[in-house]
């Protein structure tokens, strides 16, 4: 049996959250989730929303960060000059250890040497948090692993930042671009604390967990061994049902990969 937690992406559930914050942490607790990955801070000061989350025993796995409309790409504005300080803060009530860069922009990142600056400013960033106990990492969605000047961006940020910036692999971004996810799991599962557990499969754009193409029990194996994995972060993107009826299906699915007794069995 899985040793790894499990926490939402709340990505899975905007809208839900958006309405009702409260109530649909609830219902992810009662699902039988361990934490959540959250996608903004919902307009809530720190020790409210730690209150929020304390009070139906859920833990920060961590935070995606990002606004829109800036220079170098979106996630950066919340990690430079003041607002850092204030992102290291707000994480630090809340127990949250990661700060995870949710994607840069493509059309600002068409060279290798645009990759090497940004990764030289996730190490300027991971200096700054480092007192607090805080990680910073990136995520990404898909293009990282697209060919930039004979190199991946992911290879790329790999060798050029720090080993305490968190790599968050994706287990669906990486399949979506045909390249080998166990590959890339193997080589960076020291990289990646957290990983992105997310369906995928060629034939059907709504996959729930293991309905599809993602090899899971490899992927497990290797997060299982490698003694570095702190969280498994689900994520239901793509919606066949309600967002809460998806969640709630992916969920029972993955425990029954990882052999844990579905919530409503437990």
């Amino acid at each position: 049996m899985s040793r790894i937690p499990i926490a939402l992406n709340l990505y899975s559930l905007a809208t839900d959250c958006a309405h009702d914050l409260a109530g649909t942490l609830g219902q992810v607790a009662r699902m039988g989730f361990d934490g959540v990955e959250l996608l903004t801070y919902y307009g809530r000061p720190a020790k409210e929303l730690r209150h929020l989350l304390d009070d139906v025993g859920l833990k920060a796995a961590g935070v995606h960060v990002g606004s829109p409309g800036m220079g170098m790409g979106w996630g950066i504005d919340m990690l430079q000059g003041d607002n850092l300080k204030r992102t290291a803060e707000i994480n630090a009530v809340l127990g949250n250890k990661y700060v995870i860069v949710a994607l840069m922009e493509q059309k600002h990142m068409k060279t290798r040497d645009t990759w090497l600056s940004f990764a030289a400013k996730l190490n300027e960033i991971a200096a700054e948090l480092r007192p607090y106990g805080i990680r910073v990492g990136y995520h990404g969605e898909g293009w990282e692993f697209m060919s930039v000047e004979d190199e991946t961006p992911w290879d790329v940020m790999a060798a050029n930042t720090n080993d305490d910036v968190v790599l968050q692999l994706d287990t669906m971004t990486v399949a979506e671009q045909g390249r080998d996810l166990i590959h890339y799991l193997e080589k960076y599962v020291e990289r990646a604390p957290t990983v992105h557990l997310v369906e995928y499969a060629e034939d059907n754009r709504t996959p729930l967990i293991g309905e599809g193409d993602v090899p899971w029990s490899e992927v497990f194996r290797i997060c299982e061994t490698s003694g570095r994995t702190e969280w498994y972060i689900m994520e239901q993107e793509r919606q066949r049902y309600s967002p809460l009826e998806s969640v709630r299906r992916s969920l029972d699915n993955l425990r029954g990969l990882l052999g844990q007794p579905s919530a409503s069995s437990a």
